[in-house]
């Protein structure tokens, strides 16, 4: 039963076999349920006000600061699948092989500086709508149509799917319970507070949940790093076992590893792979709290405040909880030993996560909940908000409706909240690894990222450039993916695919680019009047970028090597960052002057 609780046993004689649920006492109930009244006053709060026009209830009334964009965009991206994967990719080589994601700081960073004031000079209600603001035509509409439903019922299935993979894995970890009330409970909570506070409501909720996540990852980390076997920090950042995984860098020693961890993701892969949350460009979520933002400038410094903290603070905790895995658990073996219950085909390196959280203590045990709850929540309710735009804005109103008034629209929105949720509750049990599955979706994105690059400058792009870049990736992913290993070939390591997938998609979009006629010019030059692009925004906005990225990363390499207790290079990483943030305010101000050609 599930009250024959490992936690009725002392702190430190806790089995390493884990056969039942946790059992919370009374203050870990207490805990969770404030975290539900609060998340449900908020909603509440916002539900008036919410419903009544589309505006507000999409896109909250284009009122929001930047302090808010910038918390809600790291608690959209904050997922139960994050620290779960940031974990399996430590566990699998070392900290470098997140560069996978770090690389992804550089799409960030070009989105802030070259495109976040073209988005919201665009005045569209989503990145979908863009499509008949650029291009014209019945391809144009076909474009809007597809995509609308592609990635706001398609990919966003997938995604979500996979974040509640993570909430699956951490639910028969740390209680016991089975997949179907794990989805039960995030399709209740997620559905009723993103359709009852639209997106207003959801920003607000963002900011909470985000400071719960980081007090719960903390909470994780103490708790980790106190066990007997590990040590405390000290002992865990001197133990062999530890020293192997602390790089920032993967080995020379395996070329195969770093050149698919870090030199494809850091030469190639961030311009030229779409990934939800890192489009390059921006798009989906990013996009819709940039398009939020009260004006330019609140837009620009919230996306700065987002990467910030989503590269250079947010993760260091699961970083920690990962190291100390590695002594607690350190194979896959000894995770399946530890967790028999547990379906031997969900035993993955991002397993070991949540098997850190068994330790935690009556509690603080109800804070860590509510924090994965948080985590969970907020990306699903991301997802759910974006989907609804995309299929009430970009479809319903467009296709099928095209009279609809605002309380319809917003009607449309929020049963297209729970379609999404059902269908990704039912998605998400058939996944296996938040790799696997990350992986998967990079490939799939693969060569479709430089069209959205260009398409704000180069004129000759048209929408049949997209549906190719779109249609080709696809399928050659696909094929890839599932049908190569059929047909008894040499095996093609995840990279060698990536390659493929974005050699083949780029040849095509761009033949196709150039054998098809343009957008008209009347489309085109109304286009560029409303986003006035210009080579002085442009050059001064990549500077910008450069600049923003050495300075970001050096805080990101100053952190690890001040908690490493590498003073010289913290403190040396410290004086870049410094120096670069410094020398970033001249740029801006440069970037910032109103007299300039526009892009032709």
């Amino acid at each position: 039963m599930w009250y024959n609780a490992i936690l009725l046993q002392p702190y430190e004689e806790r089995s390493y076999t884990v056969t039942h649920a946790i059992l919370l006492n009374a203050w870990d109930w207490a805990a969770i349920a404030l975290f539900f009244a609060l998340l449900a006053g908020i909603a509440l709060f916002c539900s008036r006000r919410a419903g009544r026009d589309a505006k507000d209830f999409f896109l909250s009334g284009r009122s929001m600061p930047w302090w808010l964009i910038g918390v809600s965009m790291c608690a959209a991206s904050t997922s139960t699948n994050s620290a779960n994967m940031f974990t399996e990719f430590i566990r699998n080589s070392c900290l470098g092989e997140n560069w996978k994601w770090w690389a992804f700081l550089l799409t960030g960073m070009m989105t802030v500086f070259v495109y976040s004031k073209l988005w919201v000079r665009s005045g569209a209600k989503s990145d979908i709508e863009f499509y008949e603001l650029r291009y014209s035509g019945r391809a144009a509409a076909f474009l809007r149509g597809f995509r609308a439903v592609y990635l706001g019922v398609v990919f966003n299935v997938i995604t979500t799917g996979l974040v509640m993979l993570a909430a699956i894995k951490i639910g028969q970890v740390l209680f016991g319970v089975n997949q179907w009330t794990v989805i039960a409970v995030t399709a209740a909570c997620s559905v009723v507070y993103s359709a009852l506070g639209g997106f207003r409501g959801a920003i607000y909720t963002d900011f909470f949940l985000f400071a719960i996540i980081m007090v719960g990852a903390l909470a994780g980390m103490h708790y980790a790093l106190a066990l007997p076997q590990v040590g405390g920090f000290k002992a865990m950042m001197a133990n062999p076992v530890v020293q192997a995984h602390l790089s920032f860098f993967p080995s020379l020693d395996t070329p195969d590893v770093f050149v698919a961890v870090f030199v494809i993701p850091v030469a190639i892969q961030w311009w030229n792979v779409w990934y939800p949350g890192s489009e390059p460009g921006g798009g989906g979520y990013i996009v819709q709290r940039m398009l939020s933002a009260k004006s330019e400038n609140h837009c620009v410094a919230g996306s700065v405040l987002y990467q910030v903290i989503n590269y250079a603070i947010r993760p260091w905790p699961w970083y920690l909880t990962a190291f100390a895995s590695l002594i607690v658990f350190p194979d896959l073996a000894s995770l399946q030993k530890a967790f028999p219950h547990i379906d031997p085909a969900l035993v993955k390196g991002d397993l070991a996560y949540p098997a850190m959280l068994t330790f935690v203590p009556n509690g603080w045990l109800g804070v860590v909940a509510a924090s994965m709850m948080g985590a969970l929540f907020s990306t699903v309710a991301a997802h759910l908000s974006m989907g609804s735009n995309y299929i009430a804005n970009d479809f319903w109103k467009r296709f099928v409706r095209p009279n609809a008034d605002e309380r319809e629209l917003i009607r449309v929105g929020r049963w297209t909240a729970v379609l999404l949720m059902v269908l990704s509750g039912l998605l998400a049990p058939v996944l296996v690894s938040a790799g696997a599955v990350f992986n998967l979706i990079l490939q799939i994105g693969a060569g479709t990222g430089l069209i959205y690059l260009l398409r704000w400058f180069w004129m000759r792009i048209n929408a049949w450039s997209e549906i190719t870049a779109m249609a080709v990736s696809f399928v050659v992913a696909v094929f890839l993916q599932l049908v190569y290993p059929q047909l008894g070939l040499p095996p093609l390591a995840a990279w060698h695919r990536l390659l493929i997938v974005m050699a083949v998609t780029t040849t095509a979009w761009v033949g196709v680019t150039l054998l098809t006629p343009p957008t008209d010019a009347a489309k085109r030059a109304a286009f560029q009047n409303k986003i006035r692009a210009n080579r002085h925004d442009i050059a001064w906005g990549l500077l910008a970028m450069t600049v923003a990225c050495v300075c970001i990363y050096a805080m990101m390499f100053a952190s690890g090597f001040w908690i490493y207790g590498k003073t010289a290079l913290a403190a040396t990483m410290t004086v870049v960052a410094a120096l670069s943030g410094v020398a970033l305010v001249p740029v801006l101000r440069n970037l910032n002057r109103k007299d300039a050609d526009t892009v032709g």
